[in-house]
């Protein structure tokens, strides 16, 4: 049997000449693949339905139906044409908006990755005949999903489209169709290779074939159309999503970079802003596109605009990459009619700078700021709603009398997340060790712990703790409530010169906070107050991180800018802080 390459996925057009000889049902539309016998000049279709597992098909009802043209060219470059009638199939309807969609489709992707690794499945380097993929599907017959984890694996590999092709003429000749994932995965090769003509494709079908998709081929067509010229088909899809959910980071990423790519400054603006007002937090590099845009542009609202994003970035407490650092120095030193020089440089603990010899912002809070925080924290965070899920009334009235009931403290300690620093000690010792390190400096210590650290057991030996409270005050908690509600109401109650011990990252209590000043507070408070443990040896050396005297946030006096940013884009955490800085300066 002569087997067949394809040309191109202009292979999926819609061609509709011999529907008679196809028992398909009334509510299934056909499509062909189109191929190229090997050195012959005719062409060979073979018609296949897209049956979807997780789109919503178009209303067969409706009295406006679509119709639409795909174009492409074949090998011998004349233009082919066939025309898409709407499509009302769908077995297995399956919504976009359905909860832990893209939980689930994550989920199936390691799964395939998973299949692939464990039985050694990887893509030819060249396109296959369908006689030699169906013999290789042979040798993997087990696998109920071979051409999907082969797809992934071309998608991981990034394969030649024609290899992918050529998989997709096997599963048309031996099935009659191409399933959804199937077509939503060669979609994905071809976004990630900028293969224009094949998106376009797909996506001539896909909506004419559905009426809604799920989020991956969204956010696919959103990322493939918006670098095109095609590019305000991808606001239309972002119009869709905006329906019924909100659209990610992502894909309003996409869409600001299509309309800057094509000029539209405002309308970029426009869809930033509209991203912030969703709560979303852009993406570093979507930030890095709106800097290279107004390079040498004499735009004074633009300037605005990108002096906003500085701001942004130190209300929010993000730091810029290495990459959108450069960008942002690239742009201050091309401001027209502004003379900007910008340098790298390392902050010490003094909190000068040794570029400019400016004194960064000190990170301690004014009384009226300190006052402000408390309030918010014991009314958002300690009295809030989500506590009591984690305590009851009764035990936090009971914690506020003991704490009131004691002068203040120096240092308030997570005795849990302190004791499970190193495995190499019991936990009692552990704590024990740090306790009695603090407790030389005579400091007055108050340590958080769960009453099961009474019971005496191998890792809460009694003498030991017993021992621990002769050097500090102990609040033993039920074992099912968390710590960090007293542990933020003691330290604040104890006034701003107290500190904390704990290695935890507070998200969720800065996330409980009403505004963006009330969070930009709590982030510099923690900053000021957090100790970490960073190196412990048994019996040995005990050290702490330092507090630094400084701010570490984007700032300027008018005439300088001093912004921190990440080496490499290094995970860190919410305690630490990045050392390396840009410092701008006017002359």
């Amino acid at each position: 049997m002569a087997f067949f390459r394809p040309t191109s996925f202009s292979g999926l057009q819609t061609l509709w000449k011999y529907p008679m000889f196809w028992p398909v049902p009334r509510r299934q539309q056909l499509f062909a693949v189109i191929f190229h016998l090997p050195n012959r000049k005719h062409v060979k279709c073979f018609p296949f339905t897209t049956t979807s597992q997780s789109a919503i098909p178009v209303d067969p009802k409706a009295t406006h139906m679509l119709t639409t043209k795909t174009r492409s060219k074949g090998r011998d470059g004349e233009e082919k044409e066939g025309r898409a009638r709407e499509d009302t199939s769908s077995p297995h309807p399956f919504s976009l908006f359905s909860a832990g969609a893209a939980k689930r489709r994550s989920k199936n992707q390691e799964e395939l990755l998973m299949i692939s690794k464990k039985n050694g499945i990887r893509p030819p380097e060249k396109p296959l005949s369908v006689a030699e993929w169906e013999e290789l599907r042979g040798e993997f017959k087990r696998i109920s999903k071979f051409e999907e984890v082969m797809l992934e694996q071309m998608i991981k590999c990034n394969s030649s489209i024609d290899v992918a092709k050529s998989l997709l003429s096997m599963v048309a000749m031996r099935k009659g169709d191409i399933s959804y994932n199937l077509l939503v995965k060669y979609l994905a090769l071809c976004v990630r290779q900028e293969q224009m003509a094949e998106v376009y494709d797909v996506y001539d079908i896909m909506k004419v074939r559905f009426k809604t998709l799920e989020t991956g081929a969204y956010s696919l067509l959103i990322k493939g159309l918006s670098g095109s010229n095609r590019w305000r088909e991808a606001l239309s899809l972002l119009e869709e999503i905006k329906k019924v959910m909100i659209p990610s980071k992502g894909n309003y990423g996409d869409c600001i970079k299509g309309a800057l790519n094509n000029q539209e400054i405002n309308l970029a603006c426009e869809l930033y802003h509209e991203m912030l007002a969703k709560g979303l937090i852009p993406n570093l590099d979507t930030l890095q596109v709106l800097f290279d845009t107004g390079k040498c542009v004499k735009d004074d609202q633009l300037k605005s605009e990108l002096l906003g994003i500085l701001l942004y970035l130190r209300e929010n407490q993000l730091y810029p990459g290495e990459a959108l650092m450069q960008s942002i120095k690239l742009w201050f030193e091309s401001i027209p009619g502004e003379k900007w020089q910008g340098h790298l440089t390392t902050i010490k603990n003094s909190g000068k700078c040794p570029v400019c010899n400016q004194n960064l912002e000190a990170i301690h809070l004014s009384q009226e700021e300190y006052n402000a925080l408390k309030e918010k924290i014991i009314k958002d965070v300690i009295q809030g709603t989500d506590t009591f899920r984690k305590t009851t009334p009764q035990e936090l009235k009971e914690f506020q009398n003991f704490v009131e009931n004691h002068p203040p403290y120096d240092i308030v300690i997570d005795g849990l997340n302190v004791a499970n620093v190193s495995n190499k000690r019991s936990q009692s010792q552990t704590l024990l060790d740090v306790v009695f390190h603090l407790a030389q400096q005579n400091l007055r210590l108050l340590v958080l712990g769960r009453k099961h650290m009474l019971t005496g057991s191998h890792s809460w030996k009694r003498h030991i703790v017993a021992a621990m409270q002769k050097k500090a005050d102990f609040f033993f908690a039920e074992n099912v409530s968390e710590d960090d509600p007293f542990l933020l109401y003691a330290t604040l109650h104890s006034g701003s010169h107290c500190k904390f011990l704990t290695r935890d990252l507070l998200r969720d209590h800065k996330a409980c906070l009403p505004d963006n000043l009330t969070r930009h507070l709590f982030f510099k408070w923690q900053r000021g107050h957090q100790m970490v443990l960073s190196h412990y040896w048994p019996g040995k050396r005990i050290k702490f991180q330092p507090i630094l005297t400084y701010n570490t946030v984007v700032q300027t006096t008018g005439d300088t800018w001093h912004i921190p940013y990440d080496e490499q884009l290094v995970e860190r955490y919410s305690y630490e802080v990045p050392t390396k800085w840009l410092c701008l300066q006017r002359k």
